[in-house]
């Protein structure tokens, strides 16, 4: 059942620093081969619209749909979108419960970080579904929080990931969507169900000074530092230390970090 939900991120410029870093090649890749010049598709939760420009690239002519319920991002996506000439791509606002489409209207609706977000998954797939035509295809990719990993082992890392799962908790999300991915998608009554798994990993010097500079001030620049100080899971304090840790690790030659996707292709 859908409860109040609150994006736990926001769209500071540290967050979309690396959501606009996302493209088929390292968050589509389970997918992108089944995607065919003429296709309809719908990116639900596109965000800034790197996944989905890359996506309109494989399947133009074919119309691609990027839906968010942030004005402020679409915004920024159509801005995008003009920049780069991408004719076939539109953006709108949308809700993920109830898509303003009819039923069966795209051959592929996909959904990347956003199912971890809601907190009725299986209602969202549903609607997924309903708007995908016979033979289409619903995919989605989610991090599992429960299987990230790093090192060196850093206190204030430890902590972050406490608040990380609390903070998603706490705003109407599921922290371990990854491996739901595929239960999720079978109560929703897909039976045709590819599951398939993907990681990230940061450690050359370039992708540690990257990722932990930015969650560096993700931490106490975005929303994801407010949430956690409105839920009592931490203090300026805290926010610091973490912040420090993050700097700690990116500045350390045996700095690594892995973080696990599931992934899923239904077939409808």
């Amino acid at each position: 059942m859908k409860v109040d939900e609150r994006y736990m991120h926001g769209h500071h410029e540290s967050v979309l620093r690396s959501h606009e870093w996302r493209d088929l090649g390292n968050s589509g890749a389970y997918f992108a081969d089944l995607l065919r010049p003429g296709m309809r598709v719908l990116d639900v939760g596109s965000g800034p619209g790197t996944l989905t420009f890359d996506i309109a690239e494989r399947v133009a002519p074919g119309p691609v749909v990027g839906v968010d319920r942030s004005a402020g991002i679409v915004a920024h996506a159509r801005e995008a979108a003009q920049r780069r000439g991408a004719a076939n791509v539109t953006f709108a606002e949308g809700d993920a419960y109830a898509l303003d489409y009819p039923r069966g209207t795209f051959d592929v609706v996909h959904a990347h970080q956003m199912l971890q977000h809601v907190s009725d998954p299986v209602a969202v797939l549903r609607e997924f579904g309903r708007v995908t035509r016979p033979g289409g295809m619903v995919v989605a990719r989610d991090v599992d929080w429960g299987g990230t990993i790093w090192a060196p082992v850093l206190p204030g890392l430890d902590e972050w990931m406490r608040i990380m799962q609390a903070v998603q908790s706490g705003n109407g999300g599921e922290p371990f969507a990854g491996r739901m991915l595929r239960s999720w998608a079978l109560e929703a009554g897909f039976t045709d169900v590819t599951s398939s798994a993907s990681v990230w990993c940061f450690a050359s010097d370039e992708e540690r000074s990257w990722w932990g500079g930015l969650w560096s001030e993700r931490v106490t620049s975005s929303d994801w530092g407010s949430h956690a100080l409105e839920a009592g899971l931490a203090d300026e304090g805290l926010l610091s230390l973490i912040s420090e840790a993050w700097l700690e690790w990116s500045r350390d030659p045996s700095g690594w970090y892995a973080m696990p996707h599931g992934e899923v292709i239904a077939r409808v």
